[in-house]
């Protein structure tokens, strides 16, 4: 059904003893409840991670630290969320997908105590790090627990419930956090964690169970059959997290300005080329690999990786510009930032459900291309926004984006699932969580460079106009001057009245710049959506009962 685009060797499957009975392997427990626990703690995760963001200048005060080195405490989680993404279907071949939900889920609740207890800086950061490997591992297994729990024709409905974790909660966090941080204290947005993280795990142990293929998975394992791959985790932590600090702090330090940056690019590159060379090479040996390259044959899959990264760039991308141009721009609070998003997030709620069951009657392929064209119209809409905008007009232009963004999460999961093997779904699970957060890390990194770069290129353009020799410019020097108690007839430039009209307007040219950069960062990534629109139809019609094993 896909072509191939890669000649590479198959993946070694699994014995399995009883093929027939595993084919038709439905949980004891109803699927939803099902659904409904292993959602809990994956929300949980996602909501953290934007709620974190929101809360950084309340942490390096209360912990003495500078705005700089507060960022660590992003960086340290998303470095280790990266590492452990592609790397979490490789580990359940060896203690099971429950068992290592389950370990994710305690490390990801102890962690949090530990990080609201942090006395420092540097131990928060610490504490970071195990929070980024627990949390790195929940959406990859809450998202292949679905695939494997639901039939085909149920699997868009499931999906929507998802959605709501990774997609609605990166909405809403910034309200909630500013919510939480200017009433209480920063702790709370760890403690918090807690004691849902202690009901996932109760839930999580009396709830959910392997299916057979997993089970046979690990008994192999145990008889020495698959070997764990020591050098392929290292080249995989180097790679991505060398790519997701590059990502975080190349802004900061002015990219390849930057020894440091410099130094974790090339080591990146080398670890990326040596990866895939392993990768290949265990794969020709007949050894497991850490991540299984032979789902790129598959047309499908490759497209929807490269759609999922496209929808993380423009989710993540998106919810950091917008916060930034109220608050910078029209002086808006974190907290009423914050709200100029949640409604979104609350349209996007009501509409998975909606999504997930049109998934199950109409071709995903139709329901992407509505979701890129309207993601790419609101963009463009966008671009008429102006420093007059009102707080209603920001609402729907976000409302209207997210119209978007919702019908293009289930479909894209749905179509990378689409003629995979059973025992492929937590392979499929974590690349494409993989490419959604490398995505969303490459959204974020765009708006912070571009918008610092672009400002910058608008007021060296405006400012050639600022001159003693430009009559309209001394007129409005001389008005200023007036309003600010300047007087006489004398040269308007000088006196302190003068300074400040001159101020004044430096300060409005600033805004406008910013204003202007702002807009040339949207229309860039209208550009960037409507080019998924062609991408769509090289998608291979998608059988009847799509999903894992579908077509296969």
């Amino acid at each position: 059904m896909a072509s191939t685009t890669l000649d590479l060797p198959e993946l070694p499957e699994p014995v399995q003893e009883h093929a027939a009975p595993h084919a038709i392997w439905r949980p004891k427990i109803n699927p939803w409840i099902v659904a409904m626990t292993v959602t809990l703690a994956t929300f949980m995760e996602v909501l953290d991670s934007s709620i974190a963001n929101v809360a950084l200048p309340h942490i390096a005060g209360g912990l003495g630290a500078s705005q700089d080195e507060a960022t660590w405490v992003l960086t340290s989680y998303l470095v280790a969320n990266a590492v452990i993404l592609p790397a979490g279907a490789y580990m359940t071949t060896f203690i099971g997908r429950k068992r290592f939900y389950m370990i994710c889920v305690l490390l990801f609740g102890i962690s949090s105590a530990l990080c609201g207890l942090a006395p420092s800086l540097p131990l928060l950061v610490f504490f970071r790090i195990l929070q980024g490997i627990g949390g790195g591992g929940l959406a990859p297994s809450e998202q292949a627990i679905l695939a494997d729990t639901f039939p085909p024709e149920k699997r868009g409905q499931a999906f929507a419930m998802y959605g709501l974790a990774v997609v609605v909660a990166p909405a809403i966090g910034p309200t909630l956090g500013g919510w939480i941080t200017d009433n209480y204290d920063w702790r709370w947005i760890f403690f918090l964690n807690v004691p849902i993280c202690l009901l996932s795990l109760f839930l999580t142990s009396r709830i959910v169970e392997d299916p057979p293929w997993v089970a046979d998975q690990v008994k192999e394992s145990q008889k020495g059959g698959i070997k764990l791959d020591f050098l392929g985790f290292a080249l995989l932590g180097i790679t991505f997290g060398s790519l997701e600090f590059i990502l975080d702090k190349g802004q900061e330090d002015d990219w390849f300005a930057s020894p440091l940056i410099t130094f974790f690019f090339v080591a990146m590159v080398i670890a990326f080329v040596l990866m895939i060379w392993w990768e290949l090479r265990q794969l020709r040996i007949g050894h497991r690999p850490i991540i299984n390259l032979t789902l790129f044959k598959r047309r499908n899959f490759a497209i929807g990786f490269i759609l999922m990264f496209v929808l993380g760039f423009s989710l993540y991308g998106t919810t950091v510009l917008i916060p930034q141009f109220v608050q910078t721009l029209l002086g808006y609070t974190a907290e009423l930032a914050g709200m100029v998003l949640s409604p979104a997030g609350l349209m996007m709620m009501a509409m998975m459900p909606v999504v997930g069951f049109l998934s199950s009657k109409v071709d995903p392929r139709k329901l992407m291309g509505y979701g890129f064209l309207m993601l790419t119209l609101s963009l463009i809409t966008m671009h008429t926004m102006d420093l007059g905008i009102s707080y209603p007009r920001l609402v729907f232009l976000r409302i209207f984006q997210a119209s978007g963004l919702a019908f293009l999460f289930i479909p894209i999961n749905m179509i990378a699932y689409i003629g995979v093997k059973q025992s492929e779904s937590n392979d499929v699970s974590g690349l494409t969580n993989l490419a959604r957060n490398i995505g969303g890390s490459c959204g974020t990194a765009f708006v912070a460079t571009m918008l610092t770069r672009l400002t910058a290129a608008h007021e060296t353009h405006m400012i050639r106009n600022l001159t003693p020799g430009n009559p309209a410019f001394v007129d409005q020097v001389k008005k200023l001057r007036g309003m600010f108690g300047g007087h006489g007839d004398g040269n308007p430039f000088l006196g302190d009245a003068a300074h400040s009209a001159q101020a004044y307007i430096y300060n409005q040219l600033h805004r406008q710049a910013g204003m202007l950069a702002y807009l040339d960062i949207i229309q860039y990534m209208a550009i960037f959506c409507a080019c998924m629109l062609p991408l769509l139809f090289f998608i291979p019609k998608p059988p009847k009962g799509m999903g894992p094993g579908a077509g296969h």
